[in-house]
């Protein structure tokens, strides 16, 4: 299989890799983190006017229409840098679910507003005492007739502090899961929004006989709910590989103008040695990455193969995240050096929608599947 990208998916990657270099600067970006909001809606309607918002979106949507490997090739643009905009948890993971489940109708209103940077979305899954992989939701949708509320209390919400519309989770009288769309602002709704390790936002988000627009019908979501969080993994894994990549090559600058004992670092053996370890688990991320984008752009929505990228990203992001701090010395514990950032960002994205551990544990669950298992 071919994995290099065509000249268009180049000339998209290349685009936004300009557009965010211009944007951001290690001082800009702390500047942006920083403020109330945590991201810049000046960059945000950049995004807009590119079509990188529409991009996940078909054409009759409102959007660009492109697939999983151009949804790839700017989230690794995206880790890169660092950059704040939340395109996963505004745009992606929620327009995608509205994409799927809702009418012609609700998609074409919500998405066009979406991709023209209108509208912020976020998505209310995540519930208090519920672990990934449970699809388990005590939220209570109440109704009928096109006349529903939500009742629930839903925790994290990433972006639920400053998001417009809500897409949300909730059990169905007869049983199984909607998709409601809520307004952020309607009655009954209460944000308490915090800050995030990364320096990011979210919100616990109670609803209390909130009044909700049912997407689609009212048929079980749930599979949908769960090929959602599986593009979203693969979405992740494509951003943390652009923070893998900075990461090493900041280090590996560092070791080649670090001087110690009038040498320069990348002169004892020992660290180049480490330095390559870096690299190795680098490739082994960015192997899962193209693994887990090319099921996606094949149609395969495959939550074992995004439990196996998402554990070899969770790895390397634990080995490379440490020893660019080691490497770094001092220097790479304070504020105002990014490779810190990037260790603070990875570790967030290793916690969402399962952690190594939690991926370890589910893959060890189908080693009966196997006739043959390496290790």
């Amino acid at each position: 299989m071919d994995f290099t990208l065509d000249d268009e998916q180049q000339l998209l990657r290349d685009t936004t890799r300009e557009l965010l270099a211009r944007s951001y600067d290690p001082e800009r970006r702390a500047e942006v983190v920083g403020s109330d909001l945590g991201w810049s809606r000046e960059v945000w309607t950049t995004l807009a006017d590119v079509g990188l918002l529409g991009l996940t979106f078909t054409e009759a949507d409102g959007g660009m229409g492109g697939g999983p490997v151009e949804t790839m090739a700017v989230m690794v643009e995206l880790g890169r840098r660092l950059a704040p905009e939340p395109i996963l948890d505004c745009v992606v993971l929620p327009g995608g679910l509205i994409a799927e489940v809702g009418t012609a109708v609700q998609r074409k209103q919500v998405l066009s507003q979406v991709a023209e940077g209108a509208l912020l979305l976020a998505f209310a899954h995540t519930e208090p005492g519920i672990r990934w992989p449970s699809a388990e939701v005590t939220t209570r949708a109440t109704g009928s007739d096109g006349d529903w509320t939500v009742s629930g209390r839903k925790n994290p919400v990433l972006r639920g502090d400053c998001a417009d519309r809500i897409v949300v989770s909730a059990a169905l009288p007869d049983g199984g899961t909607g998709l409601f769309l809520v307004d952020a602002q309607a009655a009954g709704v209460t944000r308490r929004a915090y800050r995030t390790h990364d320096g990011g936002r979210a919100a616990e988000i109670e609803f209390d006989g909130a009044p909700a627009e049912l997407l689609g019908d009212t048929t079980d979501a749930t599979p949908a709910v769960e090929r959602g969080i599986v593009r979203a993994q693969a979405a992740l894994c494509a951003e943390a590989l652009g923070a893998l990549e900075e990461s090493l090559r900041l280090t590996t600058e560092y070791l080649k103008t670090r001087k110690q004992f009038g040498v320069t670092l990348s002169k004892f053996q020992t660290l180049t040695q480490r330095a390559a370890d870096m690299y190795v688990a680098l490739e082994e991320a960015r192997s899962m990455v193209l693994y887990a984008t090319a099921c996606l752009a094949e149609g395969r929505v495959d939550p074992i193969v995004a439990s196996r990228a998402k554990l070899q990203i969770g790895r390397s992001a634990k080995h490379i995240g440490q020893e660019s701090i080691q490497l770094h010395g001092g220097i790479g514990m304070t504020a105002e050096y990014p490779v810190g950032h990037y260790f603070a960002r990875l570790t967030v994205i290793d916690q969402l929608f399962g952690a190594a551990d939690d991926h370890l544990r589910l893959l060890s669950g189908q080693v009966a599947d196997y006739t043959r298992v390496e290790l």
